[in-house]
């Protein structure tokens, strides 16, 4: 391939990695059309992903409470937005997982690259926390929902502590244990 000969820190707009966003009528969104299937069809030649959105069915599940949208999805046939589907198609694409950490102030969800090791997930929160990072206490995010609370996820046993080399995988509940 010509692209081939060309040094990577180029930053070839030409190499990165692509998805394509088709926008369809409400109709067409459960099982696509000619032209969605044609672009299938190129962007599985190219190595690339392709998400259907249908625009009218995600401007009228924004104007709805999420009890409202569950049912107006369930009459559509559809598990879920195509705006979720779209962000999971990115999160793909760029190769991103997301782990949490809970606590009494704050819950909150991290964005990290895949392979990426406890000590640099908690590196993303602070330096101090991967400098000084001694361990990764884990739950599993359906352990933790199952649950309900840490506490109670510990009281069952589903909480493990992982040391410096455990991958982070997507989803994860984690408290860092760390010393400066």
């Amino acid at each position: 391939m010509l692209l081939s000969l060309f040094p990577r820190d180029l930053c070839l707009l030409t190499t990165k990695p692509v998805l394509y966003v088709a926008n369809v009528s409400d109709e067409d969104i459960a099982d696509g059309n000619d032209f969605v299937d044609r672009l299938k069809e190129v962007a599985e030649k190219e190595g690339a992903s392709v998400v259907s959105i249908a625009g009218g069915i995600e401007q009228e599940l924004s104007l709805l409470d999420a009890e409202e949208q569950q049912e107006f999805l369930a009459d559509m046939g559809m598990e879920e937005p195509g705006l979720h589907r779209l962000i999971h198609a990115g999160y793909d694409l760029l190769g991103l997982i997301t782990y949490f950490t809970v606590g009494e102030k704050e819950t909150r969800a991290w964005t990290i690259t895949k392979g990426t090791t406890g000590p640099g997930a908690a590196g993303k929160i602070h330096t101090d926390f991967e400098r000084g990072f001694i361990r990764a206490e884990v739950i599993a995010y359906e352990d933790y929902i199952a649950c309900g609370s840490e506490a109670a996820a510990k009281d069952k046993g589903l909480m493990r502590s992982e040391g410096k080399e455990y991958v982070v995988k997507d989803g994860d509940c984690i408290l860092f244990r760390f010393n400066v």
